[in-house]
């Protein structure tokens, strides 16, 4: 198997790869949020209460060779006064008091009207008129006057959460995000300079780094360093997560290694100190990382742990992989 998706021409385009790899995408109804949750996050103040509203959208136009986040989406565009549905049936639920966070997460571009209808933004901040900080997610390359007009509806402050994903050269060249350095600092500058805040994402495990594998800490440490010191509040350290096809392809080459448990800890470890910015690893999915079955859910625990309180503490002590 891993011969034959080796083998897959490399003549066509990059998009029509990466598309042709992937296993068939889940229905997706675009009147239901896929759905809800309700996290601690830690500030410069203390800890927040956040909520995650999983919106049902387009697809993101960007094509990443280790994106997953596009079984969760349509294959057209997002119908007109769908997301403002959604987030309607998402907040119902909800009781008082409210988080003091609302994310709202489409798997895709938040300022892609292709995703989110211009009209449905006043609908949108309406319904977020209730929180003090909003966050959505957007490439670098789409930040600019929507994002103003959105930023102006809402009674809160607006955060971006943009994938800056690696600032190896050669890797971040090969990751079919159409990205440049340039584009990501004029994208910091821009929200920085209009009151906004930025949130960063980063990979662990970007595939094209070599040797494959062996610096993959290291180029997540530079890369969380460089999103703090372009003005990045919070990053988030997202292990690179299998099972779209063209990972699978890297991997048969020994182009991708997916990373360790060992690994998340190592890299979030190293980079709690660098303030201000609020450094925590994703840890959706954790139980998919490569770990000791002895003492993965103490170290699962102690991650959780250090996103919330951002100082190191002792590490854990396992016989079994010693």
């Amino acid at each position: 198997m891993k011969r034959a998706i080796a083998a897959i021409s490399t003549r066509s385009t990059p998009d029509a790869r990466i598309r042709a790899l992937r296993p068939p995408k889940p229905r997706v109804d675009p009147w239901r949020p896929h759905g809800t949750v309700v996290e601690q996050e830690r500030t410069p103040a203390g800890l927040e209460r956040a909520l995650t509203v999983f919106l049902a959208g387009a697809e993101c136009a960007f094509t990443c060779s280790f994106c997953d986040l596009w079984r969760y989406t349509l294959d057209g565009p997002t119908p007109a006064g769908a997301l403002p549905r959604q987030l309607e049936q998402a907040l119902a639920g909800l009781e008082s008091p409210l988080p003091e966070r609302l994310k709202l997460y489409n798997a895709s571009n938040f300022f892609d009207r292709r995703a989110v209808p211009r009209d449905d933004l006043p609908r949108l901040a309406e319904l977020a008129a209730p929180f003090v900080d909003v966050t959505v997610e957007s490439h670098a390359n789409t930040i600019g006057p929507l994002t103003l007009e959105f930023a102006a509806l809402l009674s809160g402050r607006l955060e971006v959460a943009i994938g800056l994903e690696t600032v190896h050269p050669a890797a971040a060249a090969r990751l079919n995000k159409k990205l440049e350095l340039a584009q990501f600092d004029r994208a910091a500058d821009f929200l920085r300079g209009h009151g906004m805040d930025l949130r960063a994402f980063v990979l662990l495990g970007a595939p094209h780094i070599p040797p494959p594998g062996a610096e993959s800490v290291e180029w997540t440490v530079r890369t969380v360093e460089y999103a703090a010191t372009r003005g990045a509040g919070r990053v988030a350290i997202i292990p690179v997560r299998g099972g779209n096809g063209e990972l699978e392809r890297l991997e048969a080459l020994g182009e991708f290694v997916p990373p360790t448990l060992a690994q998340l800890e190592d890299a979030l470890e190293r980079c709690l100190a660098l303030t201000p910015a609020i450094v925590t690893a994703d840890l959706w999915d954790v139980d998919r990382l490569t770990a000791c079955e002895t003492c993965r859910a103490e170290r699962v625990a102690r991650l959780e742990r250090l996103n919330l309180i951002g100082r190191p503490e002792p590490a854990v002590s396992c016989p079994a992989c010693a």
